[in-house]
């Protein structure tokens, strides 16, 4: 029962380790070393910061629309090996930290379902 309870709310920490997770996703070709094609590095950086900008506006203002905009960023970084023709160390990075945010993100949404417009802009305080 205290699992039910636990999902049921959401919690500031989750927004921050949402950008956390951004953050670690930009850097993430500089962490593997693969640099280069300038292109996967692009698409890491770009994905991290929209991940990152998406969890500091659920600090601010909590919508729904928040957590279906980072689903999409991380099943595009899951998808990104096959769509940009990379692998190794980075496509692996790239999978987990995807997946964790689609999950993350898909227990945030749970957690805001059912709640009102007042209780979404009472989020944080």
């Amino acid at each position: 029962m205290a699992g039910v309870q636990f999902l049921g709310v959401h919690r500031t920490w989750e927004d921050w380790l949402t950008m956390a997770l951004g953050l670690v996703i930009a850097v993430s070709p500089w962490l593997t070393g693969q640099t280069e094609p300038t292109t996967l590095m692009w698409n890491a950086v770009i994905v991290g910061a929209l991940v990152m900008i998406f969890g500091a506006l659920q600090l601010v203002t909590l919508q729904l629309w928040e957590e279906g905009a980072e689903i999409l960023c991380g099943l595009w970084l899951i998808a990104s090996p096959f769509n940009l023709g990379y692998g190794g160390a980075l496509a692996t990075l790239h999978f987990v930290l995807g997946a964790a945010v689609v999950v993350l993100a898909a227990v945030e949404l749970y957690q805001d379902w059912k709640l009102s417009d007042d209780q979404l802009a009472r989020h944080g305080q």
